[in-house]
């Protein structure tokens, strides 16, 4: 049983940066890519930002070069450093584990969320003004 704890959320004003981490208990199959995803309100949850193993990542265009995902070599926490915050970047963060082919297929694992494919946390809330 994995369990996955986000921390680091909060509020920054628009331009800002804020530093996500992940604390990841418990097994976890190489197999598996970790990653980040949110939902915005009134919106669908998202996949953001995805790594494999090896350390291949891949972005949402939205995110793209704003946003950094990495994980330290234990592979028991993983970061997300945000930076150029803006307004619509306010939503509820998750940290994740998905079923991994690649880290770009891993993206759209975490956005569609089935349950069998993908392992959530609880969420860190991320507000941008």
């Amino acid at each position: 049983h994995v369990q996955l704890v986000e921390s680091g959320g909060g509020s920054v004003q628009a331009g800002g940066s804020l530093r996500l981490s992940c604390s990841i208990e418990g097994y976890t199959p190489r197999s598996w890519c970790m990653g980040w995803g949110r939902q915005a309100p009134g919106k669908e949850r998202e996949g953001i930002a995805t790594i494999d193993s090896a350390g291949k990542t891949s972005y949402s265009d939205s995110v793209k070069g704003r946003f950094t995902i990495s994980q330290d070599n234990a592979k028991t926490n993983l970061y997300l450093q945000m930076n150029s915050l803006k307004s619509e970047d306010t939503a509820m963060y998750y940290c994740a584990l998905a079923v991994c082919v690649a880290p770009a297929q891993a993206l759209a694992v975490l956005t569609d969320g089935r349950p069998e494919y993908t392992t959530w946390g609880q969420g860190t809330q991320v507000t941008v003004s």
